[in-house]
């Protein structure tokens, strides 16, 4: 930890800015990013429309309220951000490692790195991201 010189106490993890009279905090969780994708078509994601494109990948901290059977931790809203921007979001299946294991078929993204893939039939895009040990699965629907 570091202590700048109006004894604010900052860490990795916490910006605080000054701006008038007020401070602003943004949290910042570096184990967030999950990679950049290339999107080849425009999608839906959240019910919007998202333009194909290349856009940065973040977990965010909105709840998830859970499904039936499932813990807290096997779904997450991710960000599709590009120029600093969030463009859309939709939910995540989250596996961890020993779980995709048991029901992935074919051959999963290597460790860090993102794949986007066109699925039969051509109406849903998977965006599949392998980080920290989770495979993140977003499906988004093709449109226009």
């Amino acid at each position: 930890m570091t202590r700048n010189a109006i004894g604010f106490v900052l860490t990795g993890a916490v910006v605080v800015t000054l701006v008038g009279q007020s401070a602003v905090v943004q949290a910042q969780t570096p184990s967030s990013a999950l990679g950049s994708v290339r999107l080849i078509r425009a999608v839906m994601a959240d019910g919007k429309a998202l333009s194909a494109g290349t856009y940065s990948l973040r977990r965010s901290a909105d709840p998830v309220k859970p499904v039936v059977g499932q813990g807290a931790d096997h779904a997450t809203w991710v960000e599709f951000v590009q120029g600093g921007q969030v463009k859309g979001r939709e939910l995540a299946s989250v596996l961890p490692a020993a779980e995709a294991k048991a029901v992935i078929k074919g051959k999963a993204p290597g460790a860090n790195t993102s794949r986007v893939d066109l699925l039969k039939g051509g109406e849903y895009l998977r965006v599949w991201s392998n980080r920290g040990g989770s495979h993140y699965l977003i499906h988004l629907l093709v449109g226009s």
